[in-house]
């Protein structure tokens, strides 16, 4: 028999109710168990309908490590199953977000392994196995190579493909790998400062989600990876790579009316909203973007420049050598750009 009285139809705003909530909730006494995981790169809470991941190695300037796409879409499953959850936000603890890979023990000492064998050891991520494998004097497998690049791009890919809605939050600085996660994410907001660009185009690198001209549409996409030049968080929202910037100072309250408002969404809405969405980048090629552009990017670690450079990093140290790259283009270590 329907319980008329306590039908949704008969309690204001019903429709705002989350999943989790209401004597008809498909989660009705569905108690969550507890989980206590700990990670290596980032930090994992829910406050309200919000899931927040942070990346959490501010010290190194929250640079990825083969921990990081495991890691972040893990806690991007964990958001996604929970019903509670309408929204990710995904921020960066420290002076940025994200400072891309962590490629200066490996740049500078040839993948030294460290104290001992660890799960990545004997994998295609073992940091003694792609060493030999950027041998300038040896042989380069590509698809080794692209066996651990498409790894990483998997990993973010997942902000992209989650159910729920994903938030980026920059600040500092959003370079090189860090543009790759960035740019798989439904929403930019940025610090009107923020440095977002991906310099090592301009030796020894490409982006290898090849999301930019998804985001940006042809010419300009062309026109930062053609130089390495970097916009700051005010120019990507005049461009539409952010869908808005605020001074430094503001990024936290700016931020937190944008998914407050999205988090008052039913999240079978967001669901359909971005599968719908997300059918036209789909249809784009972005599957074929991040394939080819990850072959690339390990084509031009294999070059006879990208060995120059990565021989110059080994003799004189990755900074002087991210510096001579950086310097002619008059851009080394600054914080604000001109227009590009």
């Amino acid at each position: 028999m329907t319980d008329y009285e306590n039908h949704a139809g008969m309690r204001p705003g019903a429709w705002r109710e989350g999943w989790d909530e209401g004597a008809d909730s498909l989660f009705a006494d569905r108690e969550q168990a507890e989980d206590h995981t700990e990670y290596r790169t980032l930090t994992y809470e829910v406050t309200g309908r919000i899931a927040r991941i942070t990346f959490n190695r501010p010290e190194h300037g929250n640079a990825i490590t083969a921990d990081t796409p495991l890691e972040l879409a893990a806690t991007v499953e964990r958001a996604d199953l929970d019903p509670r959850v309408h929204v990710i936000l995904l921020s960066g603890r420290g002076k940025g977000f994200c400072g891309g890979y962590d490629l200066g023990v490996f740049a500078e000492s040839g993948g030294n392994p460290g104290d001992g064998p660890d799960r990545t050891t004997g994998t295609v991520l073992d940091p003694m196995v792609q060493a030999r494998n950027h041998n300038p004097f040896g042989h380069w497998d590509p698809m080794a190579d692209y066996a651990m690049m498409s790894r990483f791009n998997r990993g973010f890919a997942s902000l992209l493909h989650s159910n729920k809605p994903t938030v980026a939050k920059l600040h500092g600085f959003c370079v090189a790998g860090g543009t790759d996660i960035a740019l798989y994410c439904d929403q930019i907001i940025a610090a009107d400062d923020t440095k977002i660009g991906y310099p090592p185009t301009r030796v020894w690198g490409v982006p290898a989600a090849g999301m930019w001209a998804h985001r940006l549409g042809d010419q300009r996409a062309k026109r930062l990876l053609l130089t390495g030049d970097c916009l700051s968080g005010k120019q990507a929202a005049e461009w539409g790579l952010a869908v808005e910037s605020a001074p430094a100072e503001e990024l936290d309250r700016r931020t937190e009316d944008l998914i407050g408002r999205i988090a008052q969404m039913p999240i079978n809405q967001l669901m359909m909203v971005k599968l719908a969405l997300n059918s036209a980048l789909l249809a784009q090629g972005v599957a074929n973007s991040g394939m080819i552009s990850t072959v690339f990017d390990g084509v031009s670690r294999h070059t006879r420049e990208g060995y120059a450079f990565q021989l110059r990093s080994a003799t004189a140290g990755f900074r002087e050598a991210v510096r001579e790259r950086d310097e002619p283009f008059g851009d080394h270590k600054r914080r604000q750009f001109d227009q590009p």
